[in-house]
């Protein structure tokens, strides 16, 4: 059998990065997509390269139809099949604004790429999937990454909330339609991670971090939530579909 494929979107730095290079030492062969190109990325497959990771770059904007169609088409040319997609990529709104002030612009690029590319890739991979052999015992695993915001208001971001939900709707959606194909849809919620999206948000997150906001008191890595998607992504979940579970240190906890 070959070696099973991993197609982590959103992945040349941050939480899909650190997936990818986790997954990567599993044993999958990898397939990093971003919207930069393979010369603006080199120092990250450099580091996949010195790990030994077999991996495929896809230049790829998961929220164009095309680029979904030909990043499928890319995986199964490289690799012959794919055995795990990791729906990753997001954007946050390009300026916080009250929730009475956000655009239309705004909800449409930011929905467009969290929450409809991932329907839509999601959909082009699944019939891939269906189309495979079994892979031991189970056709496949996807594993949306969303957010604590799926469930907690910021009113100054609220398309990323709305983008967030409809993700998490997506992953109860598709573990029902996929389960009796053997494809297993799991959901990461993370919390506050130290990546280049929060980089700017530092002071807000530090203060509440130091103020008891969150129970596990230091901000999340890249490398807490690659940890559970290697886990969703090996075989030890077999009875379970269309669950999530929180990385937050915490935070969804309702405390008194």
């Amino acid at each position: 059998m070959t070696k099973k494929t991993a197609i982590i979107t959103g992945s040349s730095r941050g939480i899909g990065f650190g997936i990818a290079r986790r997954l990567g030492r599993d044993g999958f062969a990898v397939v990093i997509v971003a919207t930069g190109s393979r010369e603006k990325n080199k120092d990250a497959l450099e580091e996949l390269k010195e790990d030994g990771t077999e991996y495929l770059y896809v230049q790829a904007d998961i929220g164009k139809s095309g680029d979904r169609l030909r990043l499928v088409e890319e995986t199964v040319k490289a690799f012959g099949r794919i055995d795990v997609l990791v729906n990753n990529a997001g954007v946050a709104p390009a300026a916080r604004a009250d929730l009475l002030e956000m655009t239309e612009e705004s909800f449409e690029r930011v929905v467009g790429i969290n929450t409809k590319g991932t329907m839509f890739l999601t959909q082009a991979v699944a019939k891939q999937m269906i189309s495979q052999e079994m892979a031991g015992r189970k056709r496949g695993t996807i594993i949306n990454i969303s957010s604590c915001s799926a469930e907690v208001s910021s009113v100054n971001r609220g398309e990323y909330c709305v983008s967030k939900a409809g993700m998490s709707m997506l992953t109860t959606l598709y573990a029902d339609r996929l389960a009796g194909e053997g494809i297993f849809v799991h959901e990461i919620r993370p919390g506050v991670i130290a990546t280049d999206m929060t980089s700017t948000v530092k002071d807000k997150y530090d203060r509440l971090i130091a103020e008891g906001a969150f129970p596990i008191a230091r901000w999340g890595t890249p490398e807490d939530i690659a940890g559970a998607v290697s886990a969703f992504a090996g075989d030890d979940f077999l009875y379970t579909t269309g669950n999530y579970i929180d990385v937050d240190g915490g935070f969804h906890i309702k405390r008194l």
